[in-house]
């Protein structure tokens, strides 16, 4: 097998975590700046899609993935608002999470939704992952408790389901 058959597993998943990591940036630029999807993704697909948090080059995003995620989001923000207000713990409002969370939360939320062909465990593990980036201690735990109460409402039994087998 040669070498960039042996790295490219790898690759698409460091494109996978490259586009959502570009796709929380922009919808948190969108909250923050007050941008549309359109010029946000554009802006993104010209100058973005290849660096991390820092500025730092990353593996080359997935632009298909990103587009797919903040338009997503940006088309089904009210429902999955809702949904995420749902399954907040008693005394947490959604517009009192800090914003990067809430993009995060967003984001997770719309592909366990509407990803059904992805593990649910694999794409909870990957939106913690980026709460780890941004995100100090607490919050990593209680987005990763919103997102797994999320799928058991989205997705019942698929957590349960990938656990056993």
């Amino acid at each position: 097998m040669n070498d960039s058959k042996r790295k490219s597993p790898s690759r698409a998943v460091a494109a996978r975590h490259a586009a959502r990591l570009a796709a929380v940036q922009a919808l948190y630029q969108m909250e923050i700046a007050d941008q549309s999807a359109p010029a946000v993704i554009a802006e993104f697909d010209a100058d973005r899609l290849g660096l991390g948090p820092d500025g730092e080059p990353l593996e080359q995003a997935d632009g298909d993935l990103f587009r797919l995620v903040v338009r997503g989001v940006v088309e089904t923000q009210s429902s999955i608002d809702k949904s995420l207000s749902d399954v907040l713990a008693a005394g947490w409002r959604l517009d009192r999470v800090d914003s990067i969370a809430r993009a995060i939360l967003r984001a997770g939320c719309f592909e366990i939704g509407n990803r059904t062909e992805i593990p649910v465990a694999g794409l909870i593990e990957a939106y913690v992952e980026l709460a780890h980036q941004f995100l100090d201690e607490p919050m990593p735990g209680f987005v990763n408790g919103a997102l797994d109460s999320l799928a058991r409402k989205l997705r019942p039994g698929a957590l349960e389901a990938q656990r056993a087998g």
